[in-house]
């Protein structure tokens, strides 16, 4: 449509006389005016860009934070509290080893994040260890690793809305009866925001997430500077007997695995680089290291609060509820801390919801899973990863009736199996590329493969019998289903001869039949539409009664259309063995190709399709099914029905 353009010059009408001074005054004042609507059009410009983006679904780095990194972020309401249950079984002495281990916890941290920015770097469509697995370790070991991501994936969800409904009861009691509805309308709402797209949910959680961190950076501060616990009134802290356990190295490295589970998440943000804006590898590895900023030093300065205030597991009250009543109080600053964490204990589902779908639609591309997975619609949105996930987390709510201590023990298996592998692969990539620095790389990746090979190693121990072997039995079951829909693909591939140059298209006789019942302007309609696919088009009709039969052939040759008219007799009222039977005639196969063109009401109300009689529907699938004849249905569209 064309447009005006604004501030263009009128065309110039009778000459008309003005001084110059007046001129030049006119053209001083219109100057900042005129000035001022280039800049003004910019900012427009720079608006209308930011919302294409926003439509586009690309995501800022800060939004990364929000949208990728919660499920990392909220890490620290638990992964502390995991490490003081296995201490605590050593005795009150034994707690004070929380912050050597969450030393060496935040170095494994370093080395993640340093890795992840490389595989950012390297691998800038996304896809995390399923990408560094396929190319540097084979088919094999990427197979694992997509299994083992999607158990997380699943994990994640169920274990983070799990937490955080738990958390909700905990402040409101009369909640518990209704925890597993709670948990899946909490699921159905962050499933309907991720289908809008990663950047709807980003702006949706950036305030919620600003708050938790906010809060924690509060109790960290205050906790720090404050004198002694003693000064918040109703602080109690837990109180466990003193015991002469030695903490052995068995103690330590569980204690150290259980910490690992503040790190699950750190790969999401490499698993979804293509939802940032450009520069995307830019944007995704700043984001990884804002991630690994604050996660580092939120859980260093939980550790040092927990060992200053003397903090121990509870079973009334949780250790970061502790540590923020030892920090700030029980007063206002105390409960919107609580709230923001039980928020974002919730909100962390999202992570998932961002990285499970890029991560199915790339088997979707290595014909691993289903083709569909790898559709997206107006939206850049995997929508069908979104919703497969969102049932997969759903059944596993329902299935464990939403009991997080049912949950945990299947946790942080499948993330940290992703995590060495992936740093195993680039080990070897660095090998195979050898640039500049290759063998620093090469160390820090292999350090870090050995760290998560060994908090591995300990998660299956264990948790094997508290329920890690379903991990074991599904994760294998996944990489069977890869192999038997691969197997698939290759047959559909090689039956379509795809990579092969088809010979060229034979002409020859084609015949279009349509099936009719009666005399009707949908008849009409169907045989002026075979008569401009072919020049050799016949009506069949399969007649239950031999008056009827009899009847229509009369009305037929009154009307004659110009078409032939073959009428089939069914006394069992059977209609495919009839048509069937038709299509074996000899004049019919002697045909190059056959099309059976079906005329269907299509009524303008979907509710009214239930009162048609199906007969179409029946004959199209009959013929799909048992013949190789071309199949199409021809809609007659009815109005004011």
């Amino acid at each position: 449509m064309p447009r005006r353009i604004a501030g263009t010059p009128k065309t110039a009408g009778s000459p008309r006389t003005a001084s110059t001074s007046k001129a030049a005054g006119a053209t001083k004042a219109a100057g900042p005016a005129k000035a001022a609507r280039p800049a003004k059009a910019a900012r427009a410009s720079q608006r209308a860009g930011a919302r294409l983006k926003a439509v586009k679904g690309e995501i800022t780095s800060v939004e990364g934070i929000a949208a990728l990194s919660l499920d990392a972020l909220s890490s620290v309401a638990y992964g502390p509290e995991a490490m003081l249950v296995v201490l605590a079984t050593a005795g009150a002495g034994a707690l004070a080893k929380i912050e050597p281990i969450t030393l060496v916890i935040v170095l494994l941290l370093v080395i993640l994040v340093l890795s992840y920015r490389q595989v950012i770097e390297a691998y800038p469509d996304g896809g995390g260890s399923y990408a560094v697995s396929k190319a540097n370790l084979g088919a094999g070991a990427s197979r694992l690793a997509g299994a083992s991501l999607i158990v997380d994936y699943t994990l994640t969800v169920a274990v983070s809305i799990a937490a955080g409904v738990a958390a909700l009861v905990s402040a409101f009691p009369s909640l518990a009866p209704h925890n597993l509805l709670i948990s899946v309308a909490v699921l159905a709402f962050l499933t309907a925001v991720n289908m809008r797209g990663i950047a709807a949910s980003a702006k949706v959680f950036l305030l919620p997430t600003a708050v938790f961190v906010f809060g924690i950076y509060t109790v960290i501060v205050s906790g720090t500077v404050r004198a002694h616990a003693a000064a918040n009134a109703g602080f109690h802290p837990a109180i466990i007997p003193k015991a002469a356990a030695t903490v052995g190295v068995l103690m330590l490295l569980k204690a150290f695995a259980a910490g690992c589970s503040a790190l699950t998440g750190v790969e999401a943000i490499a698993n979804d680089v293509p939802v940032f804006r450009e520069p995307r590898a830019q944007r995704a590895m700043r984001t990884e290291v804002m991630l690994g900023g604050l996660l580092g030093t939120m859980l260093l300065g939980l550790a040092y609060l927990t060992v200053r205030f003397h903090i121990a597991p509870s079973s009334h009250q949780t250790v970061l509820s502790q540590i923020t009543a030892a920090s700030v109080g029980r007063g206002p600053v105390y409960y919107v801390i609580d709230l923001a964490t039980t928020v974002i204990l919730a909100l962390a589902a999202n992570t998932s919801f961002g990285g499970f779908p890029v991560l199915v639609s790339l088997l979707a591309r290595d014909n691993l899973v289903p083709h569909v997975f790898g559709l997206r619609g107006d939206r850049p949105v995997f929508r069908y990863g979104v919703a497969i996930l969102a049932v997969f987390a759903g059944v596993l709510l329902v299935a464990v009736g939403a009991n997080t201590n049912a949950l945990i023990p299947l946790y942080a298996i499948g993330v940290f199996t992703g995590f060495t592998l992936s740093q195993g692969g680039l080990v070897k990539h660095w090998w195979r590329e050898r640039p500049a620095g290759w063998w620093t790389r090469a160390g820090l990746n292999g350090t870090g493969a050995v760290m998560t090979g060994v908090a591995t190693v300990i998660f299956l121990v264990t948790k094997f019998t508290s329920g890690a072997w379903v991990v074991v039995i599904a994760i294998p079951a996944l990489i069977l289903l890869f192999s038997r829909i691969e197997r698939y693909y290759n047959h559909v591939a090689t039956a379509l001869g795809f990579g092969k140059v088809p010979r060229r298209p034979q002409g020859g006789k084609g015949i279009v039949i349509v099936p009719v019942a009666h005399l009707s302007r949908m008849t009409e309609f169907a045989l002026e539409a075979a008569l401009a696919l072919s020049d050799e088009v016949v009506a069949v009709s399969i007649q239950f009664d031999k008056d009827r039969a009899a009847e229509l052939k009369a009305e037929w040759e009154r009307w004659d259309p110009g078409v032939e008219l073959d009428i089939v007799h069914s006394p069992n009222r059977s209609i495919a063995t009839p048509i069937l039977e038709y299509l074996e005639r000899p004049k019919i196969r002697q045909c190059h190709q056959v099309l059976v063109l079906i005329p269907e009401v299509e009524p303008s109300k979907w509710r009214h399709r239930l009162l048609q009689n199906q007969r179409d529907v029946i004959l199209a699938n009959v013929l799909r099914r048992e013949t190789d004849v071309i199949v199409a249905r021809l809609p007659f569209r009815l109005s004011g029905d």
